[in-house]
């Protein structure tokens, strides 16, 4: 009869030997996250957090990195696996940690500077990563991204969220601020993203965002157009690069994560990012 450790250690054998998911144990031997690549799943202060780990990889403080966003339970998923593995090819990890439902919200920003201080710090990755927001991801990023330019190399979106009014609006986001819905409303210049994207075009940060123009959850307007726009009226469109999926809504396009164009310009952003 077998002991419960050596059950456990077998089952977490077989799970890695069919390919049914990569990650690390907890101490506790609870999964931490369930990943669709090679890597490691850990804990940035209580909160789920993981990297996608390249088989060649740089020296300590130079080693290029991808922050992706959201990382909610799921997500990174089997549709964004190819991208990934793109990344991984070129020597690029990809990161993350679930911060939960921040939509961009200070909390959430916390977090995430505790995440990168975790990666500059501790696991010599470099200090300037290339960003990348998928769907309400981009809240996330924008945000992080507006307080800290100087820790950003570029900036990718797929459909990404810009406007808090928009998705999730501001009854769904004011608990996440930790305000009430008036307040938000009246206080969108400090905290909606989409205000704060001048921050990122004062400082030259570069940005490629592809978005269906069908798209009636997060609408092309509203969010990707809108964040052009503000680039433009900062003098900085032409470091913007917006790609249109003709009919496409918020869905599970190949396209969208089959963008070679995108691809390209975050492995470039990253690798820049790491220079020394």
């Amino acid at each position: 009869m077998r002991h419960p450790w050596q059950f456990r250690f077998l089952v977490i054998l077989g799970l890695l030997a069919s390919g049914g998911f990569w990650s690390v144990a907890a101490a506790d031997e609870h999964v931490v996250k369930q990943l669709i690549l090679p890597g490691e799943s850990f804990l940035v202060e209580g909160r789920p957090a993981f990297i996608f780990t390249p088989k060649v990889s740089a020296p300590e403080g130079l080693r290029p990195w991808i922050f992706y966003a959201p990382t909610l339970e799921g997500l990174p998923d089997a549709h964004e696996k190819w991208m990934h593995e793109q990344f991984l090819n070129a020597g690029i990890a990809v990161a993350g940690i679930d911060v939960g439902e921040g939509y961009g919200s200070p909390s959430a920003c916390r977090l995430m500077m505790a995440f990168y201080q975790e990666m500059t710090r501790n696991r010599g990755y470099s200090k300037k990563p290339c960003l990348l927001g998928r769907s309400r991801g981009g809240l996330w990023l924008t945000s992080w991204a507006s307080d800290n330019v100087d820790k950003v190399a570029g900036i990718a979106g797929i459909y990404p969220v810009f406007d808090l009014r928009i998705y999730p609006g501001l009854e769904a986001a004011a608990p996440a601020y930790q305000i009430r819905p008036d307040e938000l409303g009246a206080r969108l210049r400090e905290f909606n993203p989409i205000e704060r994207v001048s921050n990122l075009a004062k400082a030259k940060i570069p940005a490629i965002l592809i978005h269906g123009d069908q798209d009636t959850v997060v609408p092309l307007k509203e969010n990707s157009a809108e964040f052009l726009a503000r680039y433009r009226a900062a003098g900085a469109g032409d470091l913007v690069t917006l790609i249109v999926a003709k009919g496409e809504g918020h869905n599970y396009w190949e396209g969208f994560f089959r963008c070679q164009e995108l691809i390209d310009f975050s492995i470039a952003r990253a690798k820049q990012g790491s220079l020394p």
